[in-house]
């Protein structure tokens, strides 16, 4: 039984490319449950596995997509069995396990999560990781006591997968946001999603840098890190929250304690990687439940898996916008 897959190897003197190969099934890993894959999802992590990047690849040749869904071919697990529709973000799947670059997989049971009512294979990978995330985050900030009423919300690198999602719900669910970008030309796509707000990136950090700023934002979704984190927050208001998601700006992190004694703010991170099973199916059911996807169609376009290594280095230039959804058949 062959299929296909991109197959992502690196040779004597450490260059990484990808091509895509038939496989036979002996070649899958280890795991009890195959999945035919229908849709994969391109991520920012993924562009890294792709490259080479980030030291997320150990061993290879290998098999990168770290979110995928589709049907169950075989298996050896009770909670699922074959024809069912099933999902899965995470885990390290496209980093320490093949992941959903091609058209059949083998996974931990553990790791899925049954298709959301109301939501297709395409429409799961549509909202994948990111949306997984953005959702994730919107939870916390919320049982830290947010609320629509609280003030406007500033989402960071609001062009972005995670970024344009959490836009989207947040305007869904009540919210006044501001998407902070360095695209300017996707600001019109950004106010369709709900944002009131759009902030240009350079004119954000061309600001007057000072150990505590004008308080302006009840809480925050940041994408960037880097200097961007640092800059907002300073602007958030007293017992505000910023929850950090990603670090496309930089791993590094330069702020002062004023923010946090003086106003009480409170930085949490959010780890979609190893969620439990609980959190991760009640995220997708508020999801299932609040994404307008009709708003959000013109931020997705679909590649084969011929055309995933370019929109890799697409995704890690900061060229992408929305999602981008991979079939692999």
């Amino acid at each position: 039984m062959t299929f296909r897959a991109l197959v992502t190897d690196r040779d004597a003197e450490g260059r990484v490319s990808s091509s895509v190969q038939t496989l036979n099934e002996a070649q899958l890993p280890e795991g009890n449950v195959t999945v035919d894959v229908d849709w994969a999802g391109l991520n920012y992590k993924d562009g890294l596995c792709l490259t080479g990047g980030g030291g997320l690849v150990r061993t290879y040749p290998h098999v990168a997509g770290i979110d995928f869904a589709g049907t169950v071919r075989e298996s050896g697990d009770d909670r699922y069995k074959a024809g069912d529709k099933v999902l899965l973000t995470g885990w390290r799947v496209g980093e320490t396990h093949w992941g959903g670059y091609a058209e059949r997989t083998r996974v931990n049971a553990d790791w899925l999560v049954p298709l959301p009512r109301g939501l297709t294979t395409r429409d799961v990978m549509t909202i994948g990781t990111a949306g997984l995330t953005a959702m994730l985050a919107i939870d916390r900030l919320e049982a830290g006591g947010l609320t629509p009423e609280a003030g406007e919300v500033l989402i960071t690198g609001a062009a972005g997968g995670v970024g344009s999602i959490a836009t989207s719900l947040l305007a869904r669910l009540g919210y006044h946001v501001a998407a902070l970008s360095g695209r300017p030309q996707h600001a019109e796509a950004l106010r369709t999603l709900g944002a009131s707000v759009i902030i240009d990136r350079n004119e954000f950090l061309g600001q007057p840098d000072k150990p505590l700023e004008s308080a302006r934002f009840a809480a925050a979704i940041d994408n960037v890190g880097g200097k961007v984190l640092g800059k907002l927050l300073k602007q958030i208001k007293y017992g505000g929250q910023v929850a950090s998601v990603g670090n496309a700006g930089g791993i590094d992190l330069s702020t002062n304690v004023l923010p946090f004694i003086l106003r009480g703010v409170t930085l949490m991170g959010i780890d979609s990687v190893m969620q439990p099973y609980a959190a991760r199916v009640k995220a997708w059911r508020r999801i299932a439940l609040t994404l307008d996807l009709a708003a959000y169609a013109g931020l997705v376009r679909q590649v084969g898996l011929e055309g995933l290594p370019y929109a890799a280095t697409q995704i890690l230039a900061g060229e992408v916008i929305g999602r981008v959804l991979v079939r692999p058949r």
